[in-house]
């Protein structure tokens, strides 16, 4: 059973930078895409980032490119967000999920609980 774990969450100023982690109980973590979706009060979850089994390609929303970086350490079965210069509508809450490298949620079959971030202005 795979079971995902973020973490990393909070409440940051406009301009600040935030890490979100996701911890994966997967036993062929390597063999998975891995994604970040976000979702605000009210709206649709969205995509944010994508990353290849072993790290290339990634994959960015038009709306983070730039200010977001998705990594991944396969040794460590986490995959990460560093997320910079953030502002007052990358407020959500993250998912990260599991499955085959896409832009569309439904390619992954596997979803955490989710970290809320809020950015402040």
């Amino acid at each position: 059973q795979v079971q995902l774990v973020e973490s990393g969450g909070g409440l940051v100023q406009a301009g600040g930078s935030l890490r979100l982690s996701c911890a994966a109980s997967i036993r062929s973590f390597s063999t998975y895409a891995m994604g970040w979706f976000g979702q605000a009060p009210g709206l649709e979850r969205e995509f944010v980032s994508a990353i290849s089994e072993s790290g290339e390609p990634t994959y960015y929303a038009d709306a983070v490119k730039g200010r977001v970086t998705i990594s991944r350490d396969n040794a460590k079965n986490t995959v990460y967000l560093q997320m910079n210069n953030l502002k007052p509508e990358d407020t959500a809450v993250y998912y990260c999920a599991a499955g085959a490298l896409s832009k569309i949620s439904s390619t992954y079959g596997a979803w955490g609980q989710g970290t809320q971030v809020t950015v402040s202005s």
